[in-house]
């Protein structure tokens, strides 16, 4: 529900700025734009083609250039990264946090990332260095190194003295983390702990040590599954000393989740989350090309099982007409497991404990809907074509394709994944080759071993 209502917003204030755009008046436009979040505006200049987006990117509030580029994917980035000099790109990330701008850093110029550098202080240059010496998808690219440290033999009183003397807290934050003197992680304390009770109360009663904290090698994917199953707002980064690095917030994990399902989602076609909706034609052209190649030879593949039948369907011409029936099932059917299995692997639901009982439980629906299937559809042709024999092939032939695809969706996302490919870009190809060549092997071999025998 949440979900619609934000869509609609979006194609509302889409609406409107089109409307502005196009009658030439940049008032509205401007007092429009300057209403939304960085994260709504990031969102919008993603819904207009190229003209539109330049003219709204110019009526930006300055103060707001650096949250928006990192709202936006990789390539609207870029192209707005371009139509802006220099000054302005430093006076755009040199306010943000230092996980921000190390999303934002390998994006810009050589020459703006050395004036950024030369005007930062040297502890958040330093700070900057560590968090880019990690890979990109893992909790210390993601980790913020700004955070609230106390010592545990102090008081409430002295702690919440300090933190008036800050005059700001770092955003969401919610614990304070208590180390000791080489800065280990010892636990940490509640704000809300702080407020309510005495102020001569010792910061070591309040100190919470439950919580686990996470590891800075840990991968993104990790990352989201340990605040979705806690029900964190912030967690603490350590290394393998258990030193605190810094801390990842809600805001981070929920940027990370939704690219996880484009990912998915766009994956499966073999196009890239980051792709802009309006680039140009050319650039995706030559991306789409790649993946529409990979499909030609693979339905190659499949068409040469069916020149092997050649004679075979000259004889019998209604095979030609069913064939598409056996391959598209078992197509369909194959990616329901296909997306079953890769959301299993994503969460982490699915390993060598349980794949055998995955794949026993797969061939059994797979068989079940074969007979349930395979029986409505025999009865068809047996009163479209009045052949009994031909109906036994096709529902022969369907429950075969149906159990090769519950296996294939199964077993292709697993071995992909342990080979270290994305299961959700090359999963979808590689399962509709195995659906088209069992369709049509099973389909034409029956077809020719009991029709023409």
């Amino acid at each position: 529900m949440a979900e619609a209502v934000r869509h609609d917003k979006t194609a509302r204030q889409l609406r409107l700025l089109s409307d502005a755009l196009d009658s030439g008046r940049l008032g509205p436009v401007r007092r429009l734009v300057n209403t939304l979040s960085p994260a709504e505006i990031g969102n919008l200049l993603e819904s207009l083609p190229p003209g539109k987006r330049t003219i709204v990117w110019g009526l930006v509030d300055p103060e707001d250039d650096g949250e928006v580029l990192v709202h936006v994917g990789d390539e609207v980035r870029e192209g707005l990264i371009a139509d802006m000099d220099p000054d302005e790109l430093i006076a755009a990330v040199e306010d943000l946090d230092i996980d921000d701008l190390a999303d934002l850093v390998e994006d810009l110029p050589d020459t703006v990332i050395h004036e950024v550098l030369k005007s930062m202080d040297r502890e958040n240059r330093e700070r900057l260095e560590q968090v880019l010496s990690y890979d990109e998808d893992s909790a210390g690219r993601l980790m913020n190194p700004d955070v609230v440290t106390v010592r545990a033999d102090t008081t409430v009183d002295v702690v919440l003295r300090y933190l008036r003397l800050r005059a700001e807290l770092p955003d969401h934050t919610d614990h304070l983390y208590v180390v000791n003197r080489r800065h280990q992680l010892i636990g940490w304390v509640a704000l809300q702990s702080l407020v309510t009770c005495d102020t001569h109360t010792p910061i070591n009663a309040l100190i919470d040590s439950d919580l686990s904290a996470i590891s800075v090698e840990a991968s993104a994917e990790q990352v989201a599954r340990e605040f979705s199953d806690h029900d964190w707002i912030s967690a603490p980064v350590v290394d393998e000393n258990n030193i605190l690095l810094g801390r990842i917030t809600i805001d981070d994990v929920v940027d990370i989740i939704r690219e996880q399902a484009e990912h998915q989602a766009l994956g499966a076609a073999g196009l890239d989350e980051d792709e802009d909706l309006f680039s140009p034609v050319a650039r995706a052209t030559r991306r789409r090309l790649l993946w529409l190649g990979i499909n030609l030879a693979t339905a190659f593949l499949a068409a040469s099982v069916v020149g092997r039948f050649a004679a075979t369907i000259q004889q019998i011409v209604a095979l030609a007409v069913l064939m598409p029936i056996v391959a598209g099932m078992g197509g369909n059917a194959g990616t329901q497991v296909l997306a079953l299995v890769i959301r299993g692997l994503a969460l982490g639901q699915l390993g060598a404990t349980n794949l055998n009982v995955l794949i026993w439980k797969e061939v059994r629906v797979a068989a079940l809907n074969g007979i349930a299937l395979g029986t409505a559809l025999g009865g068809i042709v047996w009163l479209w074509f009045g052949q009994w024999p031909l109906a036994l092939v096709i529902a022969s032939a369907l429950t075969i394709n149906l159990l090769s695809a519950a296996l294939a969706g199964v077993m292709v996302p697993v071995t992909l994944k342990r080979l270290g490919f994305d299961p959700a870009l090359a999963g979808g190809v590689i399962l509709t080759t195995v659906t088209d060549v069992m369709g049509f092997l099973s389909f034409l071999g029956l077809a020719t071993l009991v029709l023409l025998h």
